[in-house]
């Protein structure tokens, strides 16, 4: 397993610099830069700015230099903490996200065990009790949960959270906490507002897994050595655990290293809906604005994601797969 992990990670590294530059490139790629983008507006607006301090600040920002000597500065200072300047914001990359990433994490952590410990049960007792009544109404359910739009059940759940349970619409914590300090009063008014866009953002992708899960499941039961088994007497739980679930559950575990960078981008919407403070409408608002140094770091914070959870999948599934294993053993 030790050679194992080390592999996966030097292939990390060559992965990650094709990443950064990818991302760089197609950041650079539509004509102009920050400023010129601000002085289009202004002169929309009918404002006026001095040439020579567009001049000072292109070379404060480094903007005068070439793509490459950008690229290089750039990735120079991520390798020591520095993720360079928010033009827009004129504060450093890490002191503009700040609480944003981690309620952004909070965010997606709560989301992805929303979809992990709701759908399995259900999906268990689908395929194990098809066609009952309960197993056809979570079917419709999951066929509602694809097909309502999720912005549409976040305006909805917005409704009812503030009807029902009185809590402020959109955000993730009461107005008064919005710029206080953290304390535990505002701990528990972000998991007071959590369970919305939690909801929201992990209903569609619940839904998703509960239909693949079944379907694979199904298919497993349905094979000859899990008649076998059941001719040899061996007990229906134990059958079900040991063999066909843990058969099923590969395509999802080996699509972890997507299901990371999905939630947290995949919220964009949703964050818009709800006025979220997490990262996805910064997001879409640094590349709007071509803010480079801050959507950059975002987009490689979701490559490093992805990274992350393809080597987490790769781990699970030398655990829960043998044979990957066993062919790990013979290339040794």
């Amino acid at each position: 397993m030790g050679a194992f992990l080390l592999r996966r990670v030097l292939v990390m590294v060559p992965t990650l610099i094709a990443a950064s530059i990818l991302i760089f490139t197609i950041i650079q790629l539509p004509p102009g830069d920050y400023l010129s983008t601000l002085i289009a507006e202004m002169e929309a607006r009918g404002e006026s700015i001095d040439p020579n301090k567009i001049a000072v600040l292109r070379e404060a920002y480094g903007l005068d230099s070439s793509v490459v000597v950008q690229y290089l500065h750039w990735v120079g200072g991520m390798l020591v903490g520095d993720f360079g300047y928010s033009f827009e914001y004129a504060l450093p990359v890490s002191r503009v996200v700040g609480d944003q990433l981690w309620l952004t994490a909070v965010l997606s952590l709560g989301t992805i065990a929303f979809i992990w410990v709701l759908s399995f049960p259900i999906a268990l007792y689908s395929a194990t009790h098809r066609h009952t009544p309960l197993d056809l109404f979570l079917t419709f359910v999951g066929f509602l949960g694809l097909a309502i739009p999720n912005f549409l059940l976040a305006l909805v759940l917005l409704f009812l959270a503030n009807r029902l349970f009185d809590i402020s619409i959109g955000g993730l914590m009461a107005p008064e906490y919005m710029d206080a300090p953290w304390s535990p009063g505002k701990i528990l008014s972000v998991f007071e507002h959590l369970w919305v866009p939690v909801v929201v953002i992990g209903t569609s992708g619940t839904a998703a897994m509960i239909r693949r899960l079944r379907a694979n499941l199904l298919d497993e039961l349905h094979k000859p050595y899990v008649s076998v088994a059941r001719a040899k007497g061996l007990a229906p739980g134990r059958l079900l655990w040991k063999y066909p679930l843990r058969v099923s559950l590969i395509p999802f575990v080996a699509d972890v290293g997507n299901l990371l960078p999905q939630v947290v981008s995949g919220g964009a919407v949703v964050s818009i809906v709800l006025s979220l403070p997490t990262t996805g409408p910064m997001l879409l608002r640094a590349l709007r604005a071509q803010d480079t140094y801050l959507a950059g770091s975002f987009l490689m914070f979701l490559a490093v994601l992805t990274m992350v959870g393809v080597l987490i999948s790769d781990i699970a599934l030398g655990l829960i797969d043998p044979r990957i294993r066993a062919e790990e053993r013979a290339q040794s």
